[in-house]
């Protein structure tokens, strides 16, 4: 019988969870099957225009995503492809991994801005 080899994508969030945070990212691990499709919650309190997604990989600086600077107003970061963003309110800012693959097991962290 031949061996099967799964890949596996690693995402992880960095934040205070829901302990008075202004910014919350929702889950705080994920680890998804390659291929596979993964939403990533934001969500802030503090009426802020301006949100943003960054992925850090290991031994490098963070990189910007996708940003937003209003509702239904989404803009591309220097490293766009691969992942969608929506903003259909002010306080929610989801980022979805499409079709996940090893490269984009990092780090992510959401921000906000007032902006």
């Amino acid at each position: 019988m031949g061996s099967r080899f799964l890949c596996w994508v690693a995402l992880c969030l960095l934040g205070a969870g829901h302990m008075d945070a202004a910014v919350t990212q929702t889950p705080r691990h994920q680890i998804t099957r390659t291929g596979g499709n993964v939403t990533l919650q934001c969500a802030q309190d503090m009426n802020h225009y301006s949100m943003y997604w960054y992925r850090q990989d290991p031994g490098l600086g963070l990189r910007l995503i996708h940003y937003s600077t209003d509702v239904d107003d989404i803009n591309k970061g220097d490293i766009p492809d691969g992942y969608n963003v929506s903003r259909s309110n002010k306080e929610h800012f989801p980022l979805t991994v499409k079709s996940a693959i090893p490269s984009q097991t990092a780090v992510y962290f959401c921000a906000s801005s007032a902006s």
